[in-house]
């Protein structure tokens, strides 16, 4: 990744994705391992982003209408529909509650184009009135052979200056067919999967977040940020990422459902 002034991908994450947590569970609630195929749309797990844009940068505005489920599918878009200030509708969703340590893991598939991010994630910070931390998997569409992984430690960027991270090449383009993630954490590491293979272990205390985290799907662009995620490409029809599944098991807990790289 690349420094971008005050801006970076995980950073809009972290900082401003959701300022407006409109559901805050009371006492911060934590999350039971679970598994979600998304057969129907679970509203008591997953709080939908609508009617803001994280800053300047984006391009887009969350829209509720830009996630939806279909045959099974979860489709988080992005489509040429102006809404609020901006001129295209973007799709973020996040559960209700936070996760502990263990396993969270999701198939999916992304659309391509430079100048957008689909990302597969965890964060909480201060609008939850925590700490920033984060854990993540981001492909920039510009090129859907890769996926950045990185973290943050209470604000602070578990890779050194804010902006980097580390690329993974795919076993095949992201665009092209489901491709398996999965982020196992504990207190003393984080271990990255691609497909089931470990790609990246974190065993630096200072690198691994400490704070339950919320699990996050987004698809967003930027006019701006084009040293990172490359000059916007206009989007011209709806584009979508799909996610066939997502799970979590607590740490400790045995393999929940056959799809989980704890099963392999």
């Amino acid at each position: 990744m690349h420094k971008t002034g005050l801006h970076r991908a995980s950073l809009l994450h972290a900082l401003t994705v959701f300022p407006c947590l409109l559901v805050a569970p009371a006492a911060f609630a934590q999350q039971a391992s679970f598994f979600d195929d998304f057969d129907t749309f679970n509203t008591q797990r997953w709080y939908v982003a609508d009617g803001w844009a994280t800053g300047a940068y984006q391009n887009c505005t969350w829209a509720s209408n830009q996630v939806s489920i279909e045959d099974g599918i979860l489709r988080v878009g992005f489509a040429p529909r102006p809404y609020k200030d901006r001129q295209y509708s973007c799709g973020a969703l996040q559960t209700k509650q936070a996760i502990g340590h263990g396993t969270f893991e999701a198939r999916l598939k992304t659309p391509s184009g430079s100048g957008l991010n689909a990302a597969f994630f965890s964060y909480i910070g201060p609008t939850q009135g925590k700490p920033h931390d984060e854990i993540d998997f981001e492909i920039l569409l510009r090129d859907t052979g890769k996926v950045q992984t990185t973290t943050f430690v209470n604000g602070i960027s578990g890779d050194g200056e804010i902006g980097s991270g580390q690329n993974h090449d795919l076993p095949y383009p992201s665009d092209s067919d489901f491709i398996d993630y999965a982020i196992t954490w504990t207190p003393d590491k984080i271990e990255y999967f691609i497909n089931g293979e470990l790609v990246r272990t974190i065993d630096e205390a200072f690198r691994i977040p400490t704070n339950p985290q919320r699990i996050f799907f987004s698809l967003w662009g930027t006019d701006t940020l084009t040293d990172w995620m490359g000059p916007f490409t206009p989007v011209t029809e709806p584009i979508k990422m799909e996610v066939d599944w997502v799970g979590y098991t607590a740490l400790g807990e045995p393999c929940q459902f056959p799809q989980s790289v704890l099963c392999k």
